[in-house]
C-alpha cells in the first residue's frame, strides 16, 4: 500500500516546491521593482535638488532672497524704514491708485475683448477664422513695446492715420492726440493682452458638450439666454483662467508704460524703476518690488487655484 501512495506524495511534495518557486520569484520581481521605484525616486529628487541649487538658485533664489534682504536693510542693520518710507510718502497712495486704475480698465477691457473674439471664432466661424486664430497665438510671441511703437506710427499726431484724416478733412492740425497718456496706455494694453485670454477661453469652449446649447436653442432660449445661462456657467473657469492671466500680465507691463506713458502717469513699476536708477533709493525701490511681488503672487496662486479647478472640471466632463 506505501509503494502505491508514494507517486501522490511526491507530485504533491513538486507541486508545494513549483509554488514556493513561483512565491519567490512573485516577491524578488516585487523586491525588484521596489528597488526601481525608489531608485528613480531618488534620481527625481537628486534632478530636483540639482535644479534647486544649480538653476533656480542663482536665478531665482537668491535674487529673491537679496530683494527681501535689501528691502530690511537700514542704517543700523535690519530695518522696515525703507517700507515706513514707501507707504509713508504721499506720492505712492496716488501711485496704486493710477496703477490700480490702469489695471482694470485695461485688464477688464482686455478680457472683454478676448472673450467676444473667442466667442465670435468659435461659434461664428467665417473663412479665415482659423488664420486669425493662429496670429492672436503668434501675436503673444510680440515684445509689448512693439505694439506701442505700432501704435505711434499709426495714431500718433504724426502717425499715417492722423495725417490721412489730416489731409481728408482739411484740418489744421492732427485730430489724433492721444497717445502719449492713459488713453494710449490703455489702448495699448488691451490690443496686447486681449489675444491672452482668446486661446484659454477657446480652449474651454472646446470642452462644452454642445448638445445642452442645441437642447436650450431647441426649448426657445434667445442668444443672449443661451450665453449666460449655459454657456456662461460651462466655461467659466477658462473665461475666469485666461482673465487672471490678463490681470497678472497687465500689472507687471512695464514697456507699453516706459514708451507711452508721459510725465504725469506714474505706476508701480515706474516709480521703482525711477526709485532705483534716479533716486538711487534702492531700498525703497526693493520695498515696493516686494509689494509688487506679493501682488503678482497672490493672482499667481488665484490663477492656478482657476485653472486647478478648469482641469478637473473638463477630467469630470470626460
Amino acid at each position: 500500500m506505501s509503494s502505491l501512495s508514494t507517486p501522490d506524495t511526491s507530485d504533491s511534495l513538486g507541486a508545494a516546491a513549483a509554488a514556493d518557486a513561483a512565491a519567490a520569484r512573485r516577491r524578488a520581481s516585487a523586491a525588484s521593482h521596489t528597488a526601481a521605484v525608489k531608485r528613480r525616486e531618488r534620481m527625481a529628487q537628486w534632478h530636483l535638488l540639482f535644479i534647486a541649487v544649480v538653476v533656480l538658485g542663482p536665478l531665482v533664489i537668491y535674487p529673491l532672497i537679496r530683494l527681501v534682504l535689501l528691502s530690511l536693510t537700514g542704517a543700523h542693520g535690519l530695518s522696515v524704514q525703507a517700507y515706513a518710507q514707501f507707504f509713508g510718502n504721499p506720492e505712492t497712495r496716488g501711485v496704486i491708485g493710477t496703477t490700480l486704475w490702469i489695471l482694470f480698465a485695461s485688464a477688464g477691457l482686455a478680457s472683454l475683448l478676448g472673450v467676444a473674439l473667442a466667442s465670435l471664432l468659435f461659434f461664428k466661424p467665417f473663412p479665415g477664422a482659423r488664420m486669425v486664430t493662429r496670429f492672436l497665438e503668434l501675436f503673444v510671441a510680440f515684445p509689448s513695446f512693439l505694439v506701442a511703437f505700432t501704435l505711434i506710427f499709426l495714431y500718433g499726431s504724426q502717425g499715417s492715420v492722423s495725417i490721412g484724416l489730416q489731409r481728408l478733412f482739411h484740418l489744421q492740425a492732427p485730430p489724433l492726440d492721444f497717445l502719449f497718456g492713459v488713453g494710449g496706455v490703455i489702448l495699448a494694453e488691451v490690443v496686447f493682452y486681449a489675444p491672452f485670454v482668446v486661446r484659454p477661453t477657446l480652449a474651454s469652449f472646446a470642452t462644452l458638450d454642445m448638445r445642452l446649447i442645441e437642447a436650450a436653442r431647441s426649448l426657445g432660449a434667445s442668444t443672449w439666454m443661451v450665453a449666460f445661462k449655459v454657456i456662461l456657467p460651462l466655461a467659466w473657469p477658462g473665461i475666469a483662467a485666461g482673465t487672471i492671466l490678463c490681470f497678472l500680465l497687465t500689472l507687471n507691463e512695464f514697456g507699453i508704460l516706459l514708451v507711452l506713458g508721459s510725465a504725469h502717469l506714474i505706476t508701480l513699476p515706474v516709480a521703482i524703476y525711477s526709485s532705483a536708477t534716479v533716486d538711487l533709493d534702492l531700498p525703497t525701490a526693493a520695498a515696493g518690488a516686494v509689494v509688487m511681488l506679493i501682488m503678482s503672487l497672490s493672482l499667481y496662486a488665484l490663477y492656478r487655484q482657476v485653472n486647478r479647478r478648469k482641469v478637473k472640471g473638463a477630467g469630470h466632463g470626460r
